[in-house]
């Protein structure tokens, strides 16, 4: 006959470590999810121009095969109106640059050679940290022109 006596602080640690285990497992699921964002597009793991390309062919884009202008900025701890306006475009597409505030971010400009319907120049920007897209966006050259996400109209 075996006899098993068990403490009830020894019940509440083995609890705890269940649930830290639960806890930490949720994490690690959420952290490897992040890469990809609403409707199944790749914002992560893009390492080099022709990553960049491909991304913006996952939107029906087509560019060159390096991007025009290469810029590295620290985005600012406070938005101003026009940055909350942008930053609106990023939140409907899934990111949110606000959460990028004092980091330093590379902004990569591809020209779009098949955006229907205009005549002017249009460019594919896209900001990264580290190997993820954090913001992006599709825009004309015009002063007066127009800025929108990465979503064919």
């Amino acid at each position: 006959m075996f006899i098993c006596t068990v403490k009830a602080s020894t019940i509440r640690f083995v609890g705890l470590i269940v649930v830290a285990a639960a806890l930490l497992t949720g994490v690690l699921i959420h952290a490897g999810n992040e890469t990809v964002q609403a409707a199944g597009y790749q914002f992560g793991k893009i390492r080099s121009d022709a990553d960049r390309v491909a991304f913006l062919e996952q939107f029906g884009w087509k560019t060159g095969s390096a991007p025009v202008e290469t810029e590295t900025f620290t985005v600012p701890d406070t938005f101003d109106r026009v940055m909350l306006g942008y930053n609106e475009i990023q939140r409907a597409q899934g990111l949110d640059l606000s959460r990028y505030e004092n980091k330093k971010v590379t902004r990569y400009t591809f020209e779009v050679t098949n955006y229907p319907d205009y005549e002017g120049k249009v460019y594919a920007n896209l900001i990264m940290y580290r190997d993820k897209v954090v913001a992006a966006d599709i825009s004309s050259a015009d002063p007066m022109g127009f800025v929108q996400g990465l979503e064919r109209k």
